[in-house]
């Protein structure tokens, strides 16, 4: 299945989300579920983003459904990268 790298930055209605319900991250996983992808995994970083988020969804239609929703609630930026095997690469 293809995989995905979904770089976030929170709005400040995001960080507010997110301080008043710490568990709102766990539930935009599940939501990412039902549209049709899995979150591989998640890390909150320091920097220029402030979540790297590692999908896998069947194509790239379901992907951009994903970022499009999760960015239409004004809680988060995102940018969107289609990741490759690097082994992949080789063969």
């Amino acid at each position: 299945m293809p995989t995905y790298l979904m770089l976030t930055n929170l709005t400040a209605e995001g960080l507010r989300t997110l301080k008043n319900n710490p568990g709102r991250v766990t539930e935009v996983n599940s939501e990412v579920e039902q549209m049709g992808g899995r979150v591989v995994s998640q890390y909150a970083t320091l920097g220029e983003y402030d979540f790297v988020t590692i999908i896998e969804a069947p194509d790239e239609q379901t992907m951009a459904k994903i970022s499009v929703e999760l960015g239409s609630r004004g809680t988060m930026t995102s940018r969107t990268l289609t990741a490759l095997d690097a082994a992949d690469l080789s063969a």
